[in-house]
């Protein structure tokens, strides 16, 4: 065959080739991560890869008390060690020596009191690992230990732990009637274990010092503006001279940094002026950082005789640990939640949260909501037992709607489809039961060779139905900015709002090619640099980022549009943007996104910020809330009622998400979030004896593998846009958390016949000891 005739065969086949699909793009779409082949190939750059010429290493000294007085510190036999470099303790902090997320109450370095097992008591810089290590344990305190306060309770009671008291806030919620009653009553006593937010990655790194006596903080932080100005205020330096760098993030459900871990590192940075490494190990980061609030409730429930409740009465006492971080906005969503996503006239809570030796707690997802969540619907369980009524139909009959009040005093104005998303779990079909074979063997709680016997397995139906709050609460000025600059086609988007897993950065892209029409869209490294986006968390930067960038790129498509608008004689608002060409109304005018832009650089900066919102007053009540999101559960357990193993078989999800945005990241957020429920119910519970940290690592603290996580069935997404949050979408990833541990405790309820008043569900809390 010639090559004339060869080209001719292939032009003939190209033609008939089916045309290539396009890749995703803009909102809705299942845009994948910009990151995601350099962390499947493992070529992403982690806070623990980062490198410096002329580095040294760092180690922390920790207590190994509780509680204790500190009589005296030696540093002597550490700094005489060949290669320490410095050694550094409360005496070497030129400025404050106090930080913490929500309240500055926690030391940099201990100097008089210890007031946890792990907290920092002195810092060393070497020129390698190993020595930093040796020589940091080379420091002698000589300490006089002290009877710790571990139990909330006695807090209230016992000498003061801090300056600041043992009480953090006191939440008296009062609404409605307090005479009020109903015909049936029912009561309970439940206690929330400890979790730890585990991140994949331990905390990691790097400081460099700067010319102008500034430094350089190069972390994996969540809020790099925070963490720059409480590094500033204990380095005595102003915040224009330190900087912080954010590198890759190994996942986050939680305030990912521990400032108590930075601080020191910058201050040896300073103190050498060499630039500093410091890598946590896991039991490191077990100590360092905050964990989920245990927490005691006692819980009264009146209702009538046809199930709907009358009055919700309740007492709530979160465990904050030695230092207040965000303890107090924990305390605000627990009790203004106590009652749950269900309608009551009648609600009358207290809640406390006090200081003790124990472990510091703080922000982990869904927060105080949680909590209540898992004692509320353990109350709805019991009333529909007492009535003998079906357990979804109970919470069917109460379930709030748009337009009904919280028991904050707050009317819900946004989108709240409680009663369609548990008829929606409730409806869906069930899985099947296992087949009585031995390849299915697998399939029953504990696996294979396990040491139950099929006859002794039960099947549990659960519900679990929760709520969050979106944004900060109680006045918090949630603020965040962006630029986005479109430059020969590519268009770049500056924001300091820090890609924790949660998608971030592809929303950011899928906003700027769904606006200006834009393929190639880059997202900027974040830095203090830049205006200040605020703390991933609370679902806040696809919220207020996200309205920022959305703001930022309409501020560039009126500049594009606006030179073409007034050629034609027609506003821009007639013009439209779609894949990556402009027209008209009429069809006049057709250009490409490309021609329009003929070399210039466009860009704008917008800033968004949601409707402001007031702290609960002395009774409880005020608009403290931005916006709400709902979800309902329904799972499905298998339980071996004689050795109390428990198989999670299927979890049925609907919630409520205003709008999906990116369908796969969406459905990865949920499931992601359910896993992580599952693991709160029956495996993760930091165990603290008498305040000390047992098994801090990855052995002793049971997170659920692969082979833990159940099937999850997204059965409904309620598409119903909030009208203030920017795309209509609401924040996914908390509520599945808050919700799933309540179902899966609500179905080992049902298998049992027992009460199950305890997360994480201990073996013995599902035996049966008698089989019916």
């Amino acid at each position: 065959m010639s090559n004339e005739a060869a080209t001719a065969q292939a032009a003939q086949a190209a033609e008939a080739a089916p045309a290539p699909e396009p890749l995703p793009h803009g909102i809705g779409a299942s845009l994948p991560p910009a990151d995601a082949r350099a962390k499947t190939e493992g070529t992403f750059p982690y806070a623990a890869d980062l490198w410096a010429e002329g580095l040294l290493w760092a180690a922390v000294l920790r207590s190994p008390h509780p509680h204790a007085r500190i009589l005296s510190v030696d540093t002597t036999h550490a700094r005489e060690m060949p290669g320490v470099r410095a050694v550094v303790t409360h005496e070497d902090i030129p400025g404050r020596p106090l930080h913490g997320r929500g309240t500055a109450d926690r030391p940099v370095f201990a100097s008089e009191i210890v007031r946890h097992h792990g907290e920092p008591i002195a810092a060393v810089a070497a020129d390698h690992p190993d020595t930093a290590r040796m020589a940091a344990a080379a420091v002698i305190v000589e300490y006089e230990v002290l009877d710790p306060v571990t139990d909330p309770e006695q807090a209230f009671e016992a000498e003061p732990l801090h300056p600041d008291g043992n009480l953090i806030r006191h939440i008296p919620l009062h609404h409605g009637d307090p005479e009020a009653a109903g015909e049936i009553v029912v009561e309970g006593l439940y206690r929330i274990g400890r979790q730890d937010p585990a991140p994949i990655g331990a905390e990691a790194g790097l400081a460099v010092p700067r010319p102008d006596g500034g430094v350089e903080l190069y972390l994996a932080s969540t809020d790099p503006h925070a963490d720059r100005d409480a590094a500033a205020a204990a380095f005595g330096l102003e915040p224009e001279r330190v900087k912080v760098v954010v590198t890759g993030v190994p996942g986050a459900t939680a305030d990912r940094e521990d400032q108590g871990f930075q601080l020191p590192l910058g201050l040896l940075a300073l103190r050498t002026g060499c630039p500093v490494k410091l890598t946590a190990t896991r039991e490191e980061s077990f100590l360092g950082h905050v964990h989920r609030h245990p927490t005691l409730l006692r819980y009264r429930h009146h209702a009538d005789a046809e199930g709907r409740l009358v009055k919700v009465e309740a007492q709530i006492l979160l465990d904050a640990g030695a230092y207040a971080d965000t303890s107090s906005e924990a305390l605000a969503a627990a009790v203004a939640f106590a009652c749950g996503p269900y309608v009551v006239p009648n609600a009358f809570i207290e809640g406390w949260a006090v200081r003790t030796n124990n472990p510091p707690s703080g922000h982990v997802r869904g927060e105080g909501a949680m909590q209540v969540c898992a004692a509320y619907e353990a109350q709805m369980d019991k009333i529909a037992k007492k009535l003998g009524l079906d357990p979804a139909e109970v919470r069917l009959r109460n379930a709030l709607a748009t337009g009904d009040v919280l028991p904050t005093g707050q009317t819900v104005t946004c989108p709240a489809p409680v009663a369609e998303l548990l008829q929606a779990v409730r409806d869906f079909p069930l899985p099947a039961l296992p087949k009585d074979a031995p390849e299915d063997e697998w399939l029953l709680p504990g696996g294979p060779e396990g040491a139950g016997e099929p006859g002794a397995v039960r099947r549990g139906v659960g519900y679990g139905v929760g709520m969050v709050h979106m944004l900060g609460a109680e006045g918090a000025d949630e603020v965040s900015t962006a630029t986005v600059k479109v430059h020969d086609g590519v268009a770049t988007v500056l924001c300091a709002a820090v890609e924790t897993g949660q998608g971030f950065t592809t929303l950011a892209r899928q906003i700027v090619q769904e606006t200006l029409g834009v393929d190639e869209v880059h997202v900027a490294p974040v830095d203090t640099d830049q205006p200040q986006a605020g703390a991933g968390c609370r679902g806040r930067h696809t919220w207020v980022s996200g309205g920022a960038v959305e703001r930022a790129a309409k501020m560039v498509r009126t500049q594009l549009l606006q030179p073409l608008a007034h050629k034609f004689g027609m506003s821009t608002e007639l013009l439209q943007i779609t894949d990556g060409k402009i027209t008209s109304y009429d069809g006049v005018l057709s250009t490409t996104v490309t021609e329009a832009l003929d070399g210039k650089e466009l860009w704008a900066t917008a800033q968004c910020r949601p409707h402001p919102t007031e702290p609960l007053n002395e009774a409880g009540q005020g608009d403290a809330f931005v916006g709400l999101a709902f979800c309902a559960v329904r799972a499905v357990v298998d339980v071996d009622i004689e050795i109390g193993s428990v198989r999670v078989v299927e979890l049925a999800v609907a919630q409520d998400v205003g709008r999906v945005l990116n369908p796969a990241q969406l459905t990865a957020r949920i499931e992601a979030g359910v896993t992580q429920g599952v693991g709160i119910a029956l495996t993760e519970n930091l165990r603290t004896p008498r305040g000390i940290v047992r098994h801090p690592d990855l052995t002793g603290y049971a997170l659920p593998t692969a082979l833990d996580a159940p099937d999850i069935r997204i059965v409904r997404l309620v598409e119903e846009r909030d009208v203030v949050a920017p795309f209509g979408a609401k924040a996914v990833s908390a509520v599945p958390v808050v919700t799933s541990p309540a179902a899966v405790a609500s179905a080992v309820r049902a298998a049992t016949g027992r009460p199950v008043n305890r997360l994480p569900i201990r073996p013995q809390a599902a035996v049966v000891t008698e089989r019916g």
